[in-house]
């Protein structure tokens, strides 16, 4: 219900909320942030410990809001939030689909990957992507329902790679979903 109703909240006054909320999850996440300092040791041996706590609480703090742009997404559509999305390079994305060359998009890990495939969708481009099922069968259920909610295709990982490329070849444009 909370992030039904953030869905229509200006994302200037609840961003910051979930920043702080997301920051106050993270003290309590002793698995994902011990992870995640084991990351930064080996990825940033040169950050401090300061500096990698500091990175870790960030990390938190970003990793709610892209789960309020989805329901705002799902619930709004597009407008609300093209108005605060810029591509950059879009052009070469263009350039290379108008010579008809397959286009895979590699992207690093992270929940924020769906929303420019979803938008994208939304602008009539063919997408589709590759996601892992979620341990929440409702959730996997609302999660895969809200990707789709633009068009595009999606192919779960358990099913091999083969059905993703297929598409590609098609001339869809690939993503990997996670």
């Amino acid at each position: 219900m909370l992030l039904i109703v953030s869905a229509y909240i200006p994302a200037r006054i609840r961003d910051p909320f979930w920043a702080s909320l997301g920051r106050l999850v993270g003290k309590f996440a002793k698995g994902a942030r011990r992870r995640a300092r084991i990351n930064l040791c080996y990825c940033m041996p040169q950050l401090d410990e300061k500096k990698r706590e500091k990175l870790i609480d960030d990390m938190f703090a970003a990793a709610a809001q892209p789960m309020v742009m989805l329901a705002e997404l799902y619930l709004r559509g597009t407008k609300s939030l093209c108005s605060r999305v810029h591509w950059h390079g879009r052009e070469i994305w263009d350039d290379v689909q108008k010579q008809g060359r397959n286009i895979i998009l590699l992207v690093p890990h992270g929940w924020v990957i769906d929303i420019p495939f979803m938008l994208l969708a939304a602008e009539g481009k063919p997408v589709a992507g590759m996601f892992h099922h979620q341990r929440n069968p409702l959730i996997d259920y609302l999660w895969n329902r809200t990707r789709l909610r633009f068009g595009g295709r999606i192919h779960s990982r358990e099913g091999g790679i083969k059905p993703f490329i297929s598409s590609v070849r098609q001339g869809f444009w690939g993503g990997v979903f996670t």
